[in-house]
């Protein structure tokens, strides 16, 4: 398979999303975001290009506004690939704006001419064979700007628009950086790890993460890829649907219309019914009626059950008794054993083993901790002992569909 960073990523975060736009090749428009990022990179690009001078901050800000999509291009300029502009006009100046700020703010803390640039966008293919099918997958992907260090190292940079910044923690085991890594060294094989620096450098807030490659997140980077490939070929082959994962992401997603995940909501505004109308709304009425019942039952049931176990000690009884029936009141005992002496009563009698039953929840939370050689045998080891569809209720608030997973409360109760 030849795939890049970004198309694994889109998998992991949705399999419905990446079906869509790889296995499919359907084309959307871009988001704002998309495009606003894209615009900042290729300017940061134009800013480190020296032909023969340095461009001056004046330049870059001109750069950046001639190759600003106008509103009224959006329909003629198809390299946009966009059907209708992403925002209006008082939106596309706020962007535009910003987009201003950020790049004199990145220009006066980052003066091109104080960096000994290699490379801009630079493109690179890795090869990774998996050893137990034999088969050979490539990896492709471009790296925004790679610098010779004063130290005779190398610094691979990315630049992110996002606007949150991760910890130091997460930049440290960072699967986009240690593949630049790998790409590098595959293109210069002199280079040893220590000698390249990684950093993620975010534009918004002028801030740059770093850390060193390392051949412990070289593995795990390797591992990571061939799972995931793995993954992806076997849905392929098996015909296993890539199923939608529905999150706040979705609301910059062009392929809302198509996915599972929220083509009834589409399909019931072209169509113009109401919830009166629809026969299927009618029974989530009902449903999430019921369920709110249910929940409100529980609370009560909670309130009532202090009250009545108040009454129990202060009148010092341990039944009451009442119209509809006895309420009982028991002393009831957990044990925690010493494992080391249960063995030992255990063990010559040939029981030990029966009680040693693995914890899958201990399991999954050491899983991380692993290294990838243990972590790929216990994963090797799993099989999928039931498979069962779980009904996901999101009740929105105030209104009666749900836009985003951040204003909904979910319940799952229903196992099929």
């Amino acid at each position: 398979m030849r795939t890049s960073y970004s198309a694994i990523g889109t998998y992991k975060q949705c399999p419905q999303r990446y079906y869509f736009q790889e296995v499919e090749k359907i084309r959307v428009p871009k988001s704002r975001e998309a495009i606003f990022g894209t615009l900042i990179h290729s300017t940061l690009r134009f800013m480190f290009s020296r032909d023969p001078l340095f461009p001056t901050l004046d330049e870059v800000v001109e750069h950046f506004r001639a190759n600003w999509p106008k509103l009224d291009n959006f329909n003629k300029d198809a390299a946009w690939d966009f059907q209708k502009s992403p925002w209006d006009e008082s939106e596309e100046q706020a962007y535009f704006r910003q987009g201003v700020i950020m790049l004199k703010r990145f220009y006066e803390k980052n003066a091109p001419w104080n960096f000994h640039v290699v490379d801009l966008e630079s493109r690179f293919t890795i090869t990774l064979t998996d050893e137990k099918t034999g088969i050979t997958h490539t990896i492709a992907g471009i790296i925004d700007r790679i610098d010779r260090l004063p130290d005779g190292g190398y610094e691979i940079i990315d630049y992110k628009t996002s606007k949150r910044m991760p910890a130091q923690e997460v930049i440290d085991r960072d699967i986009q950086l240690s593949l630049y890594a790998t790409g590098l060294q595959d293109r210069w094989p002199h280079l040893k790890p220590e000698e390249i620096m990684l950093s993620l450098y975010f534009i918004k807030h002028g801030e740059k993460l770093s850390t060193t490659a390392n051949q412990k997140t070289a593995a795990e980077t390797k591992e990571y890829f061939l799972k995931t490939i793995f993954e992806i070929e076997e849905r392929l082959r098996t015909g296993k649907p890539f199923e939608p994962v529905p999150g706040p992401l979705c609301n910059w997603c062009g392929y809302r219309p198509l996915c599972p995940a929220w083509r009834h909501l589409y399909k019931k505004q072209a169509d113009g019914k109401t919830l009166e109308k629809d026969e299927i709304d009618s029974a989530m009425a009902e449903y999430f009626a019921i369920k709110k019942r249910e929940k409100e039952d529980k609370e009560k049931i909670s309130r009532l059950q202090v009250a009545i176990k108040a009454y129990m000690e202060q009148e010092r009884v341990t039944r009451i008794f009442g119209a509809g029936g006895v309420i009982a009141k028991k002393t009831a005992q957990r044990y925690a054993y010493d494992m080391e002496k249960i063995k030992a009563a255990l063990e010559p009698l040939g029981m030990w083993e029966t009680i040693l039953k693995a914890d899958e929840t201990k399991l999954k939370k050491i899983l991380k901790e692993l290294p990838a050689e243990a972590r790929i045998a216990v994963e090797e080891a799993r099989r999928v002992a039931r498979e069962y569809t779980v009904l996901s209720a999101s009740s929105a608030k105030g209104a009666g569909v749900v836009e985003k997973d951040g204003d909904a409360t979910k319940d799952e109760d229903a196992v099929l």
